[in-house]
């Protein structure tokens, strides 16, 4: 299927705190056109986030039973919770000519490129582990235990860095987005 979709598939992919979500909600101001895949997940909505636009929130029942169906793109388990992208989602707007964004983890990422080899991807990274862990203390999201998990997970992900197509350092937020943008440009032939 992913072959011969007309759209494009774009992933965005980094370890949590890099501000990848910041510069993908850039993106999709500045490229109305292009879609922003939603993913679903079993962990709970927090306050910010919108069902159907942020995730899809759904029970582990129902995505196991998804999982079972073989309607996941790709998923993963990790701090306990279940996320993963629906082939139906994405299909349909590939089908349609769209040109999709996800927002994926790096397992995710490269299992994307397996299956739709014309994918672009897109690995968003902090100057240093140390700018990351400061990152996520001022988000404070998560509990010590959580932060101590995203921490060891986020020394493995940066491993994944060489399997991308582009590297966005995120030192400088502005210049970040600013590449960003270049390689949108560049991958749906923008024309201005």
């Amino acid at each position: 299927m992913g072959k011969e979709a007309k759209g494009k598939l774009i992933v965005f992919s980094a370890p949590s705190g890099s501000g990848k979500t910041t510069i993908v909600r850039y993106i999709l101001a500045k490229f109305p056109e292009i879609v922003f895949s939603v993913s679903a997940t079993t962990r709970k909505q927090r306050d910010v986030e919108i069902d159907g636009q942020d995730y899809f929130f759904i029970s582990e029942d129902d995505f196991k039973r998804k999982i079972e169906n073989d309607e996941f793109i790709e998923w993963e388990k990790f701090y306990g919770y279940y996320y993963g992208t629906l082939k139906s989602f994405v299909n349909t707007l590939l089908e349609k000519g769209k040109t999709v964004v996800l927002e994926l983890d790096v397992k995710g990422a490269v299992h994307i490129r397996e299956q739709y080899p014309t994918a672009v991807l897109v690995f968003v990274r902090p100057p240093s582990l140390e700018v990351l862990k400061e990152r996520l203390k001022r988000r404070n999201t998560e509990t010590e235990e959580d932060f101590k998990k995203r921490i060891h997970r986020a020394s493995m992900e940066l491993e994944y860095e060489k399997y991308f197509d582009y590297v966005i350092i995120n030192d400088d937020l502005e210049k970040a987005k600013s590449e960003a943008e270049e390689i949108i440009k560049k991958a749906i032939n923008y024309k201005e």
